[in-house]
């Protein structure tokens, strides 16, 4: 019988990774879910509450939409089978149903810093979700995690994680980053400002001081923003207009694409900074430049799925061992908050 896999996807450039990844199983029955929350009740789920995570709002639409044109298999919150493996892109949620499966976290992208919510996140051992991406591979709750380079090996060591689970494969969508070059976007020789949306994620954004800095930077060019999906559009818009108002602003399509046809990016905290530096742009970052490159995705010509895939072949005949425990719990009561649990 053929193994069954369950992919939990989350934002779309999450669900693309997942897909690349199954399509490297062939041998496996792979199925999709749509990132879900355990015990939460579905009027929260499709709440105002959700609208800016992976859960709901227009990543889950995002997702949803991705799953049916690509005609893949969904299993809505993984209830249909009893899974051989599991596989995802987050660990600051361990949903109750894959726990004690053999379970593989695959990075998605460029990590927060680790700020001072980050820190009372630890010392205090609250659930990781509040530390945002800061706190990704703390859950210790994955057999192997897949990493994008040996930079970022060594960045999750320093954070405590078991550098004998890390696994240097590459990621899916950062891999191969020179075929951007060839593309269809009309534009040529701008600055690009890829924003991020950090506001909409709970945290403190000066986006006009950071308007106001980019203003500088493009002196008499042109420039084209290309907003993050998750952020508030029209205010993101409204902003920009009274700082550039002759500026373009992209809602849509690929950032790949605008960032090798740029001579300038702009980024905040975004994993797109990656693309610039790989494409031999000139970038600008929330981040430190030379820790940035430090931690670069290899470039592989593509073949990071294919990597991941490997690494799940092997976990998959390797002997289910007995439940793991995360290297620290909540302290949120199973009665109140069981959704956040490693």
């Amino acid at each position: 019988m053929k193994k069954q896999v369950l992919f939990i996807c989350g934002s779309l450039n999450q669900t693309t990774m997942m897909h690349k990844i199954a399509s490297c199983l062939k041998d496996c029955d792979c199925y999709f879910t749509p990132f879900y929350i355990d015990h939460l009740p579905k009027f929260i789920t499709k709440s105002f509450l959700m609208r800016h995570t992976i859960a709901g709002g227009t990543h889950r639409r995002a997702t949803i939409e991705y799953l049916t044109n690509e005609n893949l298999t969904v299993d809505e919150g993984g209830r249909q089978h009893d899974y051989d493996l599991v596989v995802t892109c987050t660990d600051l949620i361990i949903q109750s149903n894959i726990r004690g499966k053999r379970l593989i976290l695959v990075q998605e992208g460029i990590t927060e810093p680790e700020d001072w919510i980050y820190w009372v996140v630890r010392t205090l051992r609250l659930p990781r979700v509040l530390a945002n991406t800061a706190a990704t591979g703390l859950s210790d709750a994955y057999d192997k995690f897949c990493v994008a380079s040996y930079g970022y090996k060594q960045h999750f060591v320093k954070k405590g994680v078991k550098p004998e689970k890390i696994v240097v494969t590459g990621i899916p969508n950062f891999d191969n980053l020179k075929t951007a070059k060839k593309n269809k976007f009309p534009h040529r020789g701008y600055v690009l400002v890829a924003t991020s949306s950090i506001r909409e994620t709970g945290k403190f954004d000066d986006r006009m001081g950071f308007l106001n800095r980019v203003k500088q930077i493009v002196g008499d060019r042109e420039v084209i923003f290309k907003l993050h999906p998750n952020e508030e559009m029209e205010r993101a818009q409204n902003e920009i207009k009274q700082v550039l108002p002759d500026a373009l602003i992209f809602t849509k399509g690929n950032t790949n694409h605008m960032i090798a046809n740029c001579d300038v990016l702009i980024t905040q905290v975004s994993t797109v900074v990656y693309v610039g530096i790989a494409l031999g742009k000139e970038v600008y970052s929330y981040f430190d430049l030379k820790t940035l490159k430090s931690l670069q995705p290899i470039q592989n010509n593509g073949k990071s799925a294919a990597r991941i895939a490997n690494v799940c072949q092997t976990l998959i005949q390797t002997p289910l061992q007995k439940i793991r425990k995360p290297r620290y719990k909540s302290r949120a009561t199973k009665k109140w908050l069981p959704f956040f649990e490693s």
